[in-house]
């Protein structure tokens, strides 16, 4: 998570961790586990083995499901400030998800989420397949060994659904509906990818993507060998890889998969409306513009996957100093003044007083449009994706805690740490900066300030054995070994590589910065040519995801000790060893009659799952009251008389309740509906990115509050390859909600606005 720190609820929240033991009684949920909450009518996967056998033929589905969880009063995942609790929506988020089968063998198959969140998690994971399970039958066949739950690292979702206690301080513990929401949603984007299962080709392609990344902690890339520098053109990967699926029968595209390394971090940290950030706006694009496309299956899935993506930032404007300075941030420690507080990135358009909205979209707009130019130039000349057969995966779970191996770069014996995290931890980056006196590339606390010194060791003085195993970074929380009153984070994480055809997926649980992606798929490139004998291997990286580890940095980053360096959980050796663990297991990844010699998989060791016993200090909804004289629904602010066109905002407010009543997951909040001769027509709703449902509380101990709708009509920049752009006419807003009274019953009403008049242009 980018800026994951303590910053300034640090000692509050320490202190509550201290106490949590005496409140578990009154604060933990029920002992049902949660689970899906889908039954087993569900169409039954029918074989199409015999549909198609040929070399380069594959079995393919892709589906999609929303998983907007609470939109309100729920503190976002991501930069771990209680301020960013959640005001409405402006972009639903869902789980897309793809499935890779062995047409012969359907039972050869794996799963790849890409979920609209944070990260990959323990906890969600543990509940997706809890899900599958129940569902049975073929769906038996996607389990613990072959799903892998990514998550495009948006830092505006709402949070609270992590397993351990350090990612869910900051989002006040442990909300059911927010956890409930991603799964179910997951579970319901594979059923849709399973029903859509049909043979037929992949291809796969590359492109440069020059204007959306840059490394936000340059200085600590620098200290990577200059040799292996001068191999790349920048300190960023700047290539987008896109896998395609064309349907055989017809030859339509069902199903397109990117990846490309960029935080989600284009919404700042002030943002409190729900969205997929960058990657969300590029999947929302590329689907909108082939609405009608004859080329594409009517329920085509479009990902936007993450990548290596730990030092890179959509910030291309660099991080300047927010003080009045006009100076750039200091390049060492992105500090100005001595202080990291006034030190900001810039997006593409960060004069825009819009908390990063604009360039957020812009962001997403270029890697689609390089992504959409891709998959036009791969109609004569990709890479196709052969051998059918060859569709496999593995996963192993491993304890770091003092895990030794031979090193995969020169076979010295090396070993990991227990985790813990450094003082650049709490200082946060560039993308969203800490508080008080931490700073980056730097190893303590300013020397005025012993406080933190004190802090550390109320919670945890560190062992000089784990300090001289961490090496260069000092230690300010050694969460590998607080488990009270639950796990902190994780010490055993998902060890897992993905196989079709000559394709090679690294799932990686921790967010590799740009060069350690680079060594760890030029590792696995060389031996899947030595070992599985693939003359062209194509290899990309998936992050973060399963189980959320932090960080994995190359040793010479970890020396420098910024952010990346202080997030590496495991110590210095912790990109070692992630190569050595998915280079053991590769061999598994190869042909039948070779994986049979080999010696059964052990699962490894199973990470807790703190769902049932997780704290919660997020408020239920108690009930909701409209104003005397007025109902639930009703209009109180009417669009205005004139006329509005392109770039123009109308807004129309109801007497509105908590949206948490009722999430309106795979519906909407809001529409826009526009008169047409056969009544009204609706023509924007809760995934368009125009559209914004903003909630209010008015007067808590009644219960009132206000929902207004905004639509900022969209113009000429908006409505990029918009294949229905925009229509004079007569429009109205409508309103869905959810009340609750005094005794939990809820109930559900609609408001309808006032008409107002838009002119195409």
């Amino acid at each position: 998570m980018a800026d994951l720190r303590l910053g300034g609820v640090f000692a509050v929240f320490i202190l509550a961790a201290l106490v949590v033991l005496q409140l578990l009684v009154v604060l933990t949920y029920d002992d049902q586990s949660p689970t899906a909450s889908f039954s087993k009518s569900f169409n039954q996967w029918k074989s199409r083995a015999n549909e198609g056998s040929a070399d380069d033929i594959f079995l393919v589905g892709a589906g999609k499901a929303d998983v907007t969880g609470p939109v309100v009063e729920v503190d976002f995942n991501g930069y771990a400030t209680l301020d960013q609790l959640g005001t409405g929506l402006k972009q639903r988020i869902y789980s897309r998800a793809f499935i890779f089968a062995d047409p012969n063998k359907p039972d050869d198959t794996f799963v790849y989420l890409v979920l609209d969140t944070l990260a990959g998690d323990t906890a969600v994971r543990h509940g997706v397949l809890q899900g599958l399970v129940a569902l049975g039958g073929a769906y038996a066949r996607y389990g613990e060994h072959n799903v892998a739950l990514t998550g495009t690292h948006s830092h505006s979702g709402p949070g609270a659904w992590m397993n351990y206690l350090l990612p869910q301080i900051p989002t006040r513990g442990f909300d059911k509906q927010s956890y409930q929401a991603i799964v179910d949603g997951a579970i319901l984007s594979i059923i849709r990818a399973h029903e859509n299962l049909a043979p037929g080709r992949l291809s796969f392609g590359t492109i440069d993507v020059e204007d959306a990344n840059v490394n936000r902690s340059p200085y600590a890339y620098d200290n990577n060998p200059k040799e292996e520098k001068a191999r790349y053109s920048a300190n960023v990967d700047k290539t987008l890889s896109l896998l395609r699926f064309d349907r055989q029968s017809d030859n339509k595209t069902a199903a397109v998969l990117t990846w490309f390394p960029v935080h989600g971090t284009s919404m700042y940290n002030n943002n409190t409306l729900v969205t997929g950030d960058n990657k969300g706006v590029a999947a929302y694009l590329f689907e909108r513009s082939i609405s009608g496309d004859g080329r594409f299956t009517d329920d085509a899935v479009i990902g936007f996957s993450q990548a290596n993506v730990g030092d890179t930032s959509p910030n291309i404007l660099g991080a300047w100093c927010e003080d009045g300075s006009r100076k750039e941030c200091r390049y060492s420690d992105s500090t100005c003044g001595g202080t990291n507080e006034a030190c900001h990135g810039r997006g593409p358009f960060f004069r825009e007083k819009d908390n990063g909205a604009k360039s957020c979209f812009e962001i997403g707009r270029r890697q689609y449009s390089k992504a959409k130019e891709l998959y036009e130039r791969m109609d004569t000349s990709p890479i196709k994706l052969t051998d059918g057969s060859a569709v496999s995966s593995f996963h192993v779970y491993q304890d770091m805690n003092g895990y030794k191996f031979p090193s995969p770069f020169n076979s010295t014996i090396l070993e990991t740490c227990p985790a813990a995290l450094g003082y650049s931890f709490a200082a946060g980056t560039t993308d969203g900066p800490g508080a008080f006196d931490f700073t980056q590339n730097s190893s303590s606390p300013s020397e005025g300030n012993p406080l933190w010194q004190v802090a550390r060791a109320f919670v945890h003085q560190p062992t000089p054995k784990q300090q001289e195993c961490q090496g260069a970074k000092d230690v300010l929380l050694d969460v590998g070994t607080l488990t009270e009153p639950y796990a902190w984070a994780a010490d055993i994480v998902d060890v897992q590589v993905l196989r079709v055809g000559q394709l090679f997926i690294i799932i990686s649980t921790s967010e590799a910065t740009t060069m350690s992606g680079r060594r760890w798929k030029e590792a696995i490139a060389a031996n899947a040519k030595s070992q599985l004998s693939i003359p062209d291997p194509q290899v990309v990286l998936g992050a973060p995801s399963n189980s959320y580890a932090h960080y994995v940095t190359t040793e010479e980053e970890y020396f420098i000790q910024r952010y990346e360096g202080a997030s590496t959980l495991f110590g210095p050796n912790t990109l070692a060893a992630y190569i050595n663990l998915t280079l053991t297991y590769l061999p598994y990844l190869g042909g039948a009659s070779d994986v049979a010699q080999l010696p059964t998989i052990q699962p490894g060791p199973s990470p807790p799952i703190n769902t049932n016993r997780s704290l919660s200090f997020v408020p239920g909804v108690l009930y909701d009251g409209a104003p005397i004289g007025k109902s639930f629904g009703n209009v109180l602010l009417q669009p205005g008389s004139g006329s509005y066109g392109p770039g123009d905002i109308v807004n129309t407010t109801f007497v509105g309740a908590n949206p948490r009543n009722n999430l309106h997951l795979e519906s909407t909040y809001a529409s826009v509906e526009r008169k047409g001769n056969s009544g009204w027509e609706v023509v924007r709703n809760d995934r368009d990115w125009n559209l914004e449902f903003l909630w209010k509380r008015t007067n808590t101990f009644l219960g009132h509050s206000e929902v207004t709708i905004r639509w900022q009509i969209e113009n000429e920049y908006y409505s990029v390859d918009n294949p229905t752009p925009l229509q004079a006419g007569t429009y109205r807003m409508r309103y869905y909600g959810d009340s609750k009274n005094i005794l939990g019953q809820i109930s559900s009403f609609e408001g309808i606005g006032g008409t107002f008049t838009v002119k195409a242009s």
